[in-house]
Order: structure tokens, then C-alpha cells, then sequence
């Protein structure tokens, strides 16, 4: 699956571009605190695309809004299918990477092939493993998808969606973005359509 997974720059524009329509989804719902207008408020990020994709380098804005109402001012950052929540690498690194993980088992080989740190990685399938599986999130995965191995997601989740293995990735970071923010409630909704 690997061999025809295409994490260049038309993937990730598309990403940002889904990013964009969600953004604007959230934004014409306004202030979730006190129904005040909101207004952009994007910031940079540096995110790291490893060995897997470094086109995804280029994807630096964060899409965020700010509550636009004098006293509110609250910040509502929209899920996103680029950035998964505060990682420094790129949600489809973190997934792929993963995945590399489970097949090679080596530190040593898994840091040649994807370029991220061991224990980097030990921190993601740890995370993958405990507190991921209690996520609604996964819950809902789980209805989606029967026969779910836990010992092996996130691979046991993308090996069971269909289409190419760059939209099983894409599928996943969408079915991902509602973990990518927590001044979003419900960060579900805004993503029907997408993936």
C-alpha cells in the first residue's frame, strides 16, 4: 500500500482547500459563547513532513477564527484535515509513519525510512493505543468499520477503507479532524461532505 501512497503538493492542496470549506462552515455558525461575528485569525505553522511528505511543508497557515464581539474575543479554531491538533508533524505523517512503525518494528529501520524520531514514534503508537481508543472518534470508527484489530491501528483502520491508499489516508485525516481542536464543540458536523 505504501509504494502507491502520493503525499505530494496536489494532495495537500486539496487538504487545505477541504480546510478552507470547513473554515467557512464554522465561521457563518459565528461565536459559539455569545453568537458574535467571526472573523479570520490564521497563524503559521512549521510543520514537519519527515521522508513521507515533504510537500506538505509548504501547508504553513493554520485556518483559526476570533470572535469579533468586544469582550468575547474568543478563539474558535476549526478542525483541520492538514494538522493533527498540536503535533508538529503533518496528520498524514503521523498516520503513515504509524503504519511503517507496526510493519518494521526496528528503531533503527523505522527512523531511516520515515525520518521521525523513535522515540517520537513510541509516543505516537502509545497514543494510538491508550488514550486514541477511548476517543468517540474511534467509537465511531468502530461502528464504520467491523473488525477493527486494535493491536494494529492505525493500519487495521486504513487497510479497511476503500479507494487508493492516498484517498484511504485522506478518508482517515478526515475521520481524524474532529481531534484537531478543542474550542470546536462538536467539530463533527462541520466535516459531513469532506473524504
Amino acid at each position: 500500500m505504501l509504494d502507491d501512497l502520493d503525499l505530494g503538493g496536489e494532495f495537500f492542496g486539496l487538504l487545505e482547500r477541504e480546510d478552507e470549506a470547513v473554515t467557512q462552515r464554522v465561521a457563518a455558525v459565528g461565536c459559539q459563547v455569545c453568537d458574535g461575528p467571526l472573523h479570520r485569525s490564521d497563524y503559521r505553522r512549521k510543520p514537519r513532513g519527515a521522508l513521507i511528505a515533504p510537500a506538505g511543508e509548504t501547508s504553513v497557515v493554520r485556518f483559526s477564527l476570533c470572535c469579533g464581539r468586544e469582550g468575547c474575543r474568543k478563539r474558535a479554531t476549526p478542525p483541520s484535515l492538514r494538522f493533527l491538533g498540536r503535533r508538529v508533524y503533518l496528520g498524514a505523517v503521523v498516520i503513515v509513519a504509524s503504519m511503517m512503525a507496526l510493519a518494521l518494528r526496528s528503531a533503527g529501520e523505522i527512523r531511516r525510512q520515515t525520518g521521525v524520531p523513535a522515540r517520537t514514534m513510541r509516543r505516537w503508537l502509545d497514543w494510538w493505543q491508550g488514550p486514541f481508543l477511548g476517543t468517540e472518534v474511534f467509537v465511531t470508527i468502530c461502528a464504520q468499520l467491523i473488525g477493527v484489530d486494535v493491536v494494529r491501528v492505525p493500519a487495521s483502520i486504513v487497510d479497511r477503507l476503500a479507494g487508493t491508499p492516498t484517498e484511504r489516508v485522506q478518508r482517515m485525516l478526515a475521520w481524524l479532524a474532529p481531534l484537531t481542536t478543542g474550542s470546536v464543540p462538536d467539530g463533527a458536523r462541520f466535516l459531513r461532505g469532506i473524504a
